[in-house]
C-alpha cells in the first residue's frame, strides 16, 4: 500500500462539479492500494499518517501531529500510485489491487480513521475527481507499507 500525504490548510474533492468531501487544516492522502495488501498494510499506514509529525510547534520545529492538533483528513483512493513507467511511455498498473480489494482496504482505512479522527472527510472510490488543495509548508511526505521508501 502506498499513501502520498500532503500537509494542508484546506483541501476539497468534487465528482462531476459537487463536493463530495472537504477539510480545513489536516492532512490529505492519496492512497494506492496493492495486490496482495493487506488490512496490516492499511493499519500500518494509518497509524504513520496520523502519527507523522509534520506539523509546526511554537519554535517552527515539525514535533506535532495530525492527532495532535487534531486536525481534519482527506482520503482519496488513488491506483495511479502504482503506476509504473520504468519502460515505455504508458504506464502499467498491474502491481495495482483489483477494484474490490482496493475498495474493501480503503473504506477499511477510512473506518479506522474515523476511530481515531473526528473529521474525516472521502473522495468517491473509482469516480473521476476533482482534487484542490493548498499545501502548507509545502510539506509531501511518501509512505509504503513495505517500507520502499
Amino acid at each position: 500500500m502506498r499513501a502520498v500525504i500532503q500537509r494542508v490548510s484546506r483541501a476539497k474533492v468534487s465528482v462531476e462539479d459537487e463536493i463530495v468531501g472537504e477539510i480545513g487544516r489536516g492532512i490529505l492522502v492519496l492512497l494506492g492500494v496493492a495486490d496482495g495488501d493487506a488490512e496490516t498494510d492499511a493499519a500500518y499506514l494509518l497509524e504513520k499518517t496520523i502519527n507523522l509529525r509534520v506539523f509546526e510547534d511554537a519554535n517552527d520545529k515539525m514535533n506535532f501531529s495530525l492527532l495532535d492538533i487534531k486536525g481534519d483528513l482527506l482520503v482519496v483512493s488513488q491506483f495511479t500510485l502504482f503506476g509504473d513507467a520504468r519502460q515505455g511511455r504508458r504506464p502499467s498498473f498491474s502491481k495495482a489491487a483489483a477494484p474490490e480489494q482496493a475498495n474493501r482496504l480503503y473504506k477499511f482505512f477510512v473506518v479506522e480513521a474515523r476511530k481515531q479522527i473526528a473529521k474525516v472527510e472521502t473522495g468517491k472510490f473509482q469516480a473521476m475527481m476533482d482534487v484542490e488543495l493548498v499545501n502548507d509548508g509545502p510539506v509531501t511526505i511518501l509512505l509504503d507499507s513495505e517500507k520502499l521508501f
